[in-house]
């Protein structure tokens, strides 16, 4: 019996798939396809036993899991062993709300920088870009800030022209709900004081009623599909930044499920997963969610997304999910809200939010698609836009359906037991600052300190019992998955104990994606997804669960990711 240091074991495994003709830089499949792992402190999720001693995987599946002396006994002569070392083994992380392609593909051409407080400071890059990119249709930008463009008197628009009345210029505010733009974008759209705003966005007006250069959520998501469309070699850069970028950025933090939560099938986004899939390359699950235009005839889309449906069994990659905005943000004043804002931002004739897609088309949708095999993935901020959400579930859903509800920032207390009568789960991201309680009164100028007081109201909903998963929404926010647990733990009075922040990342996350019988805990029979990190979560101080590393990352049983 081979016995190796957990250093030593990685090395052996490099020299071994080179052996083999494996390249060097791919997934690693372990030494002769079984391997026992010993000596570590290994947190299951599973509650009828939660830790184990040792486990046993075979051909990418745990064979046995228990004590030492229980699981050795199952176990040939031949097997591999790994001494952990004491080092802490648990299920990978699952993240069910990212942005895997626009986080790592390099179709923006340029980006601003994020501390700037004059939108002028903005100018010198966007004219370096400019200089840059001579023969491109568009300038298209990332990284304004919607607060620093409004608090200055001088119209959005006007800057922009200062650098380009020819060239149209597109610049996606940091959250992308909003997109700054030039009289030349403005022209080529069509968009002038007598267009209407479109369903679910807003063109903002000056005091005139001319368009000032900002668009809100989906007038600024319509500019960005015009541009996006004008400019060649989108689909191999989104498949390059994806292979060389984002599925290694997933490994290293140890995520090895994900849902994208915005598949662009117009811009053929499922195609570039296919491609990467049809290759061999994926490192990770992935199930896609198909974005709802909100725009769009709904009988000729629900065809559409209906055709693209893809749940083969086994495989790697799932097309059976729908992502759809019931809501804006709050710091456009767009969520949907029962109350007004305090502000009147937009001087629309209400003034407590919008809506993308309406309580009626969301039942409608959900109606047609969920018998297809689709769960939907609602993107849903205000407490009007959560109540109306879970409305359209409980008017169309069925049983058998997993929907979920994604960032739930404000929720009535009326509506928090329906999130576990209705079988929704509901899914937060806290690894931003914004979701800490320092940081939950900055919005009060917006909305009531009453509601701001419970923003991501994480504790109300385990205490009404719903299901709860965390994710990133990166890259609006970190990846990383520890500072989302840790953020979790320490946000009271709205936090969850560590084993429930666990869960959320692991064997809960694993049941919105239909998944949890084939992975999110260790136990016999299920794939071999696990993480090895360099320290116990259970055994440090809240605040450093974010300072956790991971040391190794494994997918059906292969090694994706090895310091």
């Amino acid at each position: 019996m081979y016995r190796t240091d957990f250093y030593a074991f990685f090395l052996f495994v490099l020299l071994a798939s080179l052996g083999t003709g494996c390249k060097k830089d791919g997934p690693q499949l372990l030494p002769a396809g079984e391997q026992l792992l010993v000596n570590g402190r290994i947190y299951t999720v599973n509650p009828q036993r939660p830790w184990a001693e040792v486990m046993w995987v075979k051909d990418g599946v745990i064979a046995g899991i228990g004590t030492e002396a229980e699981v050795r006994a199952q176990v040939g002569p031949q097997v591999e062993v790994m001494d952990l070392q004491g080092a802490f083994v648990m299920p990978g992380l699952h993240d069910v709300h990212l942005h895997p392609l626009e986080a790592a593909s390099e179709n923006v051409q340029f980006e601003v920088d994020l501390r700037v407080t004059d939108p002028a400071n903005y100018v010198p890059a966007i004219r370096r870009a400019l200089r840059q990119h001579p023969d491109a249709p568009w300038l298209l930008g990332w990284g304004a800030d919607l607060e620093v463009l409004l608090a200055d008197d001088r119209r959005p628009v006007k800057v922009l022209d200062k650098v380009s009345t020819t060239r149209p210029i597109a610049i996606m505010e940091q959250t992308s709900h909003a997109v700054w733009v030039n009289s030349a974008a403005l022209a080529v759209a069509g968009i002038d004081r007598s267009t209407p705003d479109p369903v679910g966005g807003v063109i903002m007006k000056d005091a005139n009623g001319d368009p000032n250069g900002l668009l809100l959520d989906n007038s600024g998501n319509q500019m960005i599909d015009r541009a996006i469309a004008s400019i060649a070699g989108t689909a191999e850069r989104n498949y390059q930044g994806l292979v060389g970028y984002a599925l290694p950025e997933l490994a290293r933090h140890g995520i090895t499920s994900i849902c994208d939560a915005r598949t662009y099938w117009d811009r053929g986004h499922h195609r570039v997963w296919q491609r990467v899939r049809d290759a061999g390359q994926l490192t990770v699950r992935a199930n896609l969610g198909l974005w709802v235009y909100p725009d769009r005839d709904d009988a000729e889309q629900i065809a559409a997304l209906k055709g693209l449906y893809e749940d083969m069994p086994g495989s790697l990659l799932r097309i059976n999910q729908i992502k759809l905005y019931a809501d804006g943000i709050v710091t456009n004043t767009t969520c949907a809200m029962h109350e007004d804002f305090r502000v009147d931002l937009l001087h629309r004739p209400t003034n407590n939010g919008l809506n993308y897609i309406t309580e009626g088309r969301m039942a409608e949708y959900i109606a047609a698609l969920e018998p297809r095999g689709f769960d939907f993935h609602i993107h849903a901020i205000g407490n009007r836009g959560v109540h109306e959400a879970l409305n359209a579930v409980e008017r169309a859903g069925s049983a058998g359906g997993r929907h979920r509800l994604t960032h739930v920032e404000y929720v009535d207390a009326v509506d928090i037991p329906r999130f576990a009568a209705l079988n929704v789960t509901a899914d937060a991201q806290v690894a931003g600052d914004f979701a800490q309680p320092a940081h939950w009164h900055e919005n009060d100028h917006l909305v009531a300190p009453a509601l701001n007081a419970r923003l991501i109201p994480l504790g109300d909903l385990a205490k009404g019992q719903a299901r709860i998963t965390l994710s990133s929404d990166w890259d609006v926010s970190t990846l990383n998955p520890f500072v989302g647990m840790q953020n979790a733990v320490t946000r009271a009075p709205q936090a969850l104990d560590l084993a429930a922040a666990i869960r959320a990342y692991t064997i809960d996350a694993a049941y919105v994606m239909r998944q949890e019988e084939r992975v999110g805990s260790l136990e016999v029979g299920k794939e071999a997804d696990f993480v090895v990190l360099d320290r116990d979560l259970f055994a440090v101080a809240p605040g450093q669960i974010g300072q956790t590393r991971v040391r190794a990352t494994y997918l059906q049983g292969r090694r994706v990711y090895g310091e």
